[in-house]
């Protein structure tokens, strides 16, 4: 394609000409797709799925209450609410409404979706909720008071934009947001770090630290752990660089002490304890380790540290949670999750470590929830494809199972017939790239397969229930494949930097090496194959419609990146320049152009499968030109599209159940109908 672009007014997120084409492209989706009675029936299964007041409620612990955010029927917007442990456990718990954001919306005439809170403790009575005007990640702010269950009126206010906020104390809060030229980076967040006094106007609050204008972002925040309270700053260079601070007692004007670990590792403080997983090899140390130092001993330059966990060829590190005494490990071996209680103990040897049993295997465990001040409690979820999520309660140091189950998901789909392998497909460099095949056990020969991916930012795709695929796709007698390709962390720092820059085809090659071994297995055919990503996953559906037409009979892509030359100009996007490459380097120009879908497209040659491609208007993450442009280029190349947009939903696509059916009973409509035709 030339250098001129004729499609930058798709650009324009509300321009009236934009918008114009929005409508009458979402009014030719809808005419194709939902005008059945079967697309009525689909949309109603899965919001049954989504409502269902059986699903489980996870919390959060603040004090003597559990916390939680709930959406069904009758609360679309969301309630949060609580409730006490004792209630928790019962089938049937007695909620308290905290705050209602249904009654919120309709009072203020305004869209308003969850974006979370801080809560400030030890006494869990004053919040900092979060408010985003139809799914943005832009937020409004405001302080509530949970004895009251109000709004504190003079409280801490802070208009949209994308504010990061968190409490001192009482009468102090660390804010970053819009300060005005040179406040924000090139990506929209804040280079900001202010502390901002009640009752003082917020332009007045005092400047602690500032970053550089390349950077991301800055960030402030207060450690209130009882005898270990201090605060720390933290310095976003690029996606994958980072700086830790911590900032002295009580000098005001002191210049923050950097924690002397890599930019490009991971670092964290609880209590005396530093924990640092390194991404690239240091002290000795492997990347993808995970070491403790004891914080004082190591801010003195001692570099003694106890090896909390090694990779192998086949397990690398998935997170650590702590409590009060204990941290626990989780770790996945070829992407199936096992965990262990370690035990801080005096010197590098002194650790301890115990299993912690009741994982089944092919399966994802996750700590959803612990006290680290308090004690030590923990909530661990565990699912599968077809396992249904149980949460279990446990207290680190007793005993050696997972804990008490204390709540089990329901089983929203029947799993009669269906079984889940693993398989490893190889890549065009000779990598063994793993994949799940979940479906028939016993099917006589290759059937409608969907398969999915992702392939970026250290996102690994594990397994778990999915109710939604479960009714609209496995039940109707399709095929659900997750593939692990490079990119992601499924083996840890080495399996996502493989797939970086200019490596980027290493992840495209993955997913079509995995597409291939479908086939030669028998479990599909090309023309009963079809594909599924969104964001970074959308981008990795640009590019197997570009690169790969002749493996897919249908492609969905959802909030996607397109033009890979002009992203880094478009909202968040500068942010990711560290992932794919900068557009305005010379040396990277080459390769974008090269992995950017819409460059790609042409209108002679191989014919492109169908492609369904869904966006929002209120995605403040990847611009929804992107999408718009690229059903506009293959609209006028004569290559079959669909194209839909809603109006909110941010980058999610959808802020309630009902948006959500609706573009599940779309994407499976299409896939479907595509896959099966005549059936």
């Amino acid at each position: 394609m030339s250098d001129e672009d004729p499609y930058l007014w798709l650009e324009e997120i509300t321009g009236e000409a934009a918008l114009g084409w929005v409508r009458e492209r979402n009014d030719e989706t809808v005419s194709a797709l939902t005008g059945t009675p079967a697309f009525k029936a689909l949309e109603s299964a899965i919001r049954e799925v989504l409502d269902d007041d059986g699903r489980i409620p996870y919390v959060v612990r603040r004090g003597a209450h559990l916390y939680n955010f709930w959406q069904d029927a009758d609360h679309v917007r969301g309630l949060w609410r609580r409730t006490t442990l004792e209630e928790y456990v019962k089938d049937r718990p007695v909620w308290e409404p905290v705050l209602d954001l249904d009654a919120l919306a309709e009072a203020e005439g305004e869209k308003w979706a969850w974006a979370g809170s801080r809560v400030l403790g030890p006494e869990h009575q004053h919040a900092l909720v979060l408010l985003s005007r139809d799914g943005a990640d832009a937020c409004v702010v405001r302080e509530f008071d949970l004895r009251t269950l109000e709004f504190t009126e003079g409280g801490f206010e802070v208009e949209e934009g994308r504010t990061t906020i968190g409490w001192i104390d009482r009468e102090e809060v660390w804010i970053g947001t819009d300060f005005g030229p040179g406040s924000m980076s090139g990506s929209g967040y804040p280079l900001q770090v202010r502390r901002w006094r009640r009752g003082t106007p917020l332009a007045a609050a005092e400047l602690v630290y500032e970053g550089r204008p390349s950077d991301i972002s800055a960030t402030g925040w207060r450690d209130d752990t009882p005898g270990f309270e201090r605060d720390f700053l933290h310095r976003q260079i690029d996606f994958w660089h980072q700086e830790l601070f911590l900032l002295p007692a009580g000098a005001a004007a002191a210049e923050p002490e950097k924690i002397e670990v890599p930019d490009d590792a991971g670092a964290s403080v609880h209590r005396e304890w530093l924990i640092v997983a390194p991404k690239s090899p240091w002290l000795g140390h492997d990347a993808g380790t995970l070491l403790a130092f004891d914080l004082d001993a190591f801010r003195a330059g001692e570099r003694e540290a106890a090896v909390l966990f090694t990779p192998d060829e086949h397990t690398a590190l998935a997170g650590w949670s702590w409590t009060r005494n204990h941290l626990i490990l989780t770790t996945r071996a070829d992407v199936s999750s096992r965990m262990e209680i370690l035990t801080p103990g005096p010197g590098p040897d002194g650790w301890r470590r115990a299993p912690l049993a009741g994982v089944p295997p092919l399966s994802t465990a996750s700590v959803t929830c612990t006290d680290p001040d308090v004690g030590d409690e923990y909530f661990l979820n565990v699912s599968g494809y077809l396992q249904p999520s149980t949460l279990y309660r446990g207290t680190a140091g007793e005993g050696a199972g997972a804990g008490e189950s204390v709540k089990r998901g329901p089983a929203l789909f029947d799993t009669e017939g269906l079984a889940v392998r693993r398989h490893f497909a190889l890549s065009a460099d000779g990598t063994r790239v793993p994949y799940f095949v979940v479906g028939p056990e016993d099917r006589p020969g290759p059937g409608p397969t969907l398969m999915y991916g992702y392939g970026g930012f250290e996102i690994s795709m594990v397994p778990q229930y999915s109710a939604v695929t479960g009714r609209a796709w496995l039940a109707r007698g399709g095929t659900y494949v997750v593939a692990g390709i490079r990119g992601g962390h499924e083996y840890g720092p080495d399996w996502h930097k493989a797939a970086l820059g200019a490596n980027r085809v290493r992840a495209f090659e993955d997913f079509a090496a995995v597409a291939r071994d479908l086939t030669a297995r028998g479990i599909t055919t090309p023309a009963q194959l079809g594909i599924e990503g969104g964001s970074n996953g959308g981008l990795l559906m640009g590019a197997m419609l570009t690169r790969y037409p002749e493996l897919f009979a249908a492609v969905v892509s959802h909030v996607p990146l397109m033009d890979m030359l002009r992203f880094h100009r478009l909202l968040a996007g500068a942010s990711w320049t560290a992932e794919y490459g900068d557009p305005d380097d010379p040396a990277d120009r080459p390769h974008l152009e090269e992995i950017s879908p819409y460059h790609r497209i042409r209108s002679g040659g191989p014919a492109y499968p169908p492609l369904l491609l869904l966006t929002s208007t209120r995605d403040d993450r990847v611009h929804p030109g992107h999408a718009r442009k690229m059903a506009a280029r293959l609209r006028e190349a004569g290559h079959p599209v669909l194209f839909h947009e809603h109006l909110g939903g941010g980058h999610s696509g959808a802020t309630d159940h009902e948006q959500t059916a609706f573009n599940e009973a779309l994407v499976h409509t299409f896939l479907w109908e595509r896959l099966t035709p005549g059936a």
